[in-house]
């Protein structure tokens, strides 16, 4: 029978590893609630997850020995988006085990590793000892819990399914920050390559080029004997050193230009208009907003939010304003008594399979559903999209890479070659 490893919690809140003989997880899981014990991590013997719940414990553990951090966290206190999932899903997984919610934040502060998390994770358990709602105690801390977070909380208390909206919220989180992680591979490549060629180019232009425009000159004694190629880098280097001072300030003015008029409203939606529909990256981009609208809608409609107040969080948190504005119309359209089809398609965002699915859903009565559906659709589609961007940009960005240098250097070695030729004429 196989072994699984465990971190659960007993009866006083007290954590407490092991290995149970069990067939299955849920076995293994059952076996350690009849001995009045409250799994939060349990992993068969031989995975990666064994590995991680055994290093994770004895972490823990050494930690739990440490002194707690003292006093209440400040309002505008501000932790990682992983650092938030992690809490999440701890303490969906402590409340769906049976804990007491006052208990799972006790042990969650007593066990937490960042400081910021751990002083707030204990107001928080503070204030729901005095008689606060978990709602109204996360929504003192604005910066690390947003109003979707906040109202899903709320929705769940009402609805006494505080565990399932918590287990909702932290599954939502986790794709949330899959998503961006792979968008975030698919934009930092091609920057880090395209500032290497453009550093590589400075220095060979500021650096080398004037060495060697030196070394000619001594060589073949006027500059009027150098190709054609040459004589166009010696002279695009010259310019650059000339003007390099006009260059970092004209590059500091664009960027001091970029961000006022990013932040003027009219700015702000010709840029995000820009990003649905720049070449390559747009796609990408369409797809991530559309599956951030349909995985926050669903989620907040299916956890009990009201749709109009599901679909203001869901502007709010859109990330786009294009996209915005286009849920800024559903929502009026819907505070009418209208359909949510003729907004979205009006929109130019959304494309005609998103828009029957949401159709196909009101009328079944099965929107939440179908939103979810939609943005399993679209991460896989984002996935797709980024693998085939990062296969077409890698070989494009290594062979511009490979052109700029390789003029240089042919620029730079076709006046040797022509006082080779030229000496071995001598010699004849």
């Amino acid at each position: 029978m196989p072994k699984f490893h465990y971190i659960a919690l007993d009866q006083n809140g007290q954590e407490t590893t092991g290995v149970i003989d069990a067939a299955s997880d849920a076995e293994a899981i059952s076996q350690l609630r009849a001995s009045q014990l409250y799994p939060t991590s349990v992993a068969q013997e031989g995975k990666a997850d064994a590995a991680a719940i055994k290093k994770r414990s004895s972490r823990s553990s050494s930690k739990s020995k440490g002194k707690a951090a003292t006093g209440k966290a400040p309002a505008n206190a501000r932790v990682k988006g992983k650092t938030l999932m992690i809490f999440t899903r701890q303490l969906a997984t402590l409340i769906d085990s049976g804990l007491p919610l006052l208990r799972g934040l006790t042990v969650l502060g007593r066990q937490e590793p960042n400081p910021v998390m751990k002083r707030t994770i204990n107001t928080l358990a503070d204030n729901v000892q005095t008689g606060s709602t978990f709602s109204e105690s996360l929504s003192q801390f604005p910066k690390i819990y947003n109003k979707l977070y906040v109202n899903m909380v709320k929705a769940g208390e009402l609805g006494g399914v505080l565990e399932i909206v918590l287990n909702r919220l932290a599954e939502y989180q986790e794709k949330a920050q899959k998503l961006k992680n792979k968008i975030v591979a698919a934009m930092v490549y091609p920057i880090i390559v395209m500032f290497i060629a453009v550093t590589i180019m400075i220095f060979l232009m500021l650096v080398i080029v004037p060495r060697f425009e030196q070394i000619f000159e001594d060589m073949l004694g006027s500059k009027n004997k150098l190709p054609a190629l040459t004589k166009a880098v010696i002279g695009f280097s010259r310019w650059i050193g000339d003007n390099i001072w006009y260059l970092l300030i004209g590059g500091a003015l664009i960027f001091i230009f970029w961000k006022i008029f990013s932040s003027t409203k009219g700015g702000r939606i010709a840029i995000d208009r820009f990003k649905l529909k720049m070449p390559l990256f747009g796609d990408v981009q369409r797809k991530t907003a559309i599956s951030r609208f349909s995985r926050t809608l669903g989620t907040l409609v299916t956890s009990g939010v009201p749709i109009l107040q599901a679909l203001n969080i869901t502007r709010e948190t859109a990330g786009n304003v294009v996209v915005a504005d286009a849920i800024n119309k559903v929502h009026d359209a819907v505070k009418e008594g209208e359909s949510m089809v003729a907004p979205l398609e009006g929109s130019g965002v959304f494309p005609p399979m998103v828009i029957s699915m949401v159709d196909v859903g009101e009328e079944t009565g099965q929107l939440p559903e179908m939103l979810l559906k939609i943005s399993d659709v679209y991460e896989d589609e984002v996935d797709n999209s980024v693998s085939a961007l990062t296969s077409m940009l890698e070989p494009l960005m290594i062979v511009m890479l490979a052109v700029v240098v390789g003029i240089i250097v042919m620029a730079l070695f076709l006046p040797l070659i022509q006082v080779i030729q030229g000496l071995s004429q001598g010699a004849a």
